[in-house]
């Protein structure tokens, strides 16, 4: 077992390990218990009844968040033509139209956070799916980072915002930053209740909600974790924008 350091035992003995916390109580625990020097993150970490193994138990999607993570997020989009000079408008960090750019992220340079694509260039963007693919990186249809140029636009913005992907990882558990520690507990439950209103949309038929999720856990960049009521978690609704 790995040795804690005295800060993390004092944060711990603050919470009770044997209960289910409310999300609000949870929430306020997690700030009270996070003794980084620096404005730390909050995770939200589930543990779900899913088999990974099966590809219709394996759950992937984007949520916007209302109220963003805190930190900037550094956009690339492979476009070209007039495509391009609209991604570049639209705020883009990092265009890439040619094989240059796309030698360079062969070559390892992977100095962004999310990468979108329009149709036309997936057929060069298909060769990188050993670099981008295990960082999360890859545009895909599915979550979303594919898209026709006019959608460019709303895309690049939507990321900036402050946008995460879910999904499920080999051991049948889904990890999704929700904000910063500095955030206030309004703006840190709403994010939750996006995510979790995306997470309880995404349940495949086939799963009973009983089933479906099994455990919900809240904790911040260096702090214990703080179990939270899964009912009340799984209930969570994402406010009308």
């Amino acid at each position: 077992m790995a040795k804690r350091s005295r800060k993390y035992l004092e944060a711990l003995e603050k919470v009770d390990r044997t209960r289910e916390y409310s999300p609000e109580e949870a929430m306020s625990l997690v700030k009270e218990t996070s003794y980084t020097n620096f404005d730390g993150t909050v995770e939200l970490h589930l543990r779900t009844g899913l088999d990974p193994r099966r590809s219709d138990q394996s759950i992937r999607g984007i949520v916007r968040l209302p109220n963003g993570l805190g930190v900037p997020v550094r956009v690339l989009v492979f476009a070209s033509g007039e495509a391009a000079q609209v991604a570049e408008e639209a705020g883009a960090d990092y265009v890439i139209s040619g094989d240059e750019g796309i030698q360079k992220i062969s070559d390892g340079w992977v100095d962004f956070d999310v990468a979108i694509a329009i149709p036309e260039m997936m057929r060069h963007v298909g060769r990188l799916g050993r670099i981008l693919g295990p960082r999360g990186l890859m545009p895909t249809p599915k979550t979303g980072t594919v898209v026709q140029p006019d959608d460019l636009p709303r895309v690049i913005d939507e990321a900036k915002a402050g946008r995460v992907e879910y999904r499920l990882d080999r051991s049948g558990n889904i990890h999704c930053p929700i904000g910063k520690v500095s955030f206030s507990d309004e703006d840190l439950l709403g994010n939750m209740a996006a995510i979790m209103t995306a997470i309880r949309r995404a349940r495949p038929p086939a799963v009973s909600r009983g089933g479906y999720l099994r455990r919900v856990t809240l904790a911040a960049t260096m702090g214990p974790g703080v179990k939270v009521d899964t009912s009340a978690a799984y209930s969570m609704e994402q406010s009308a924008a």
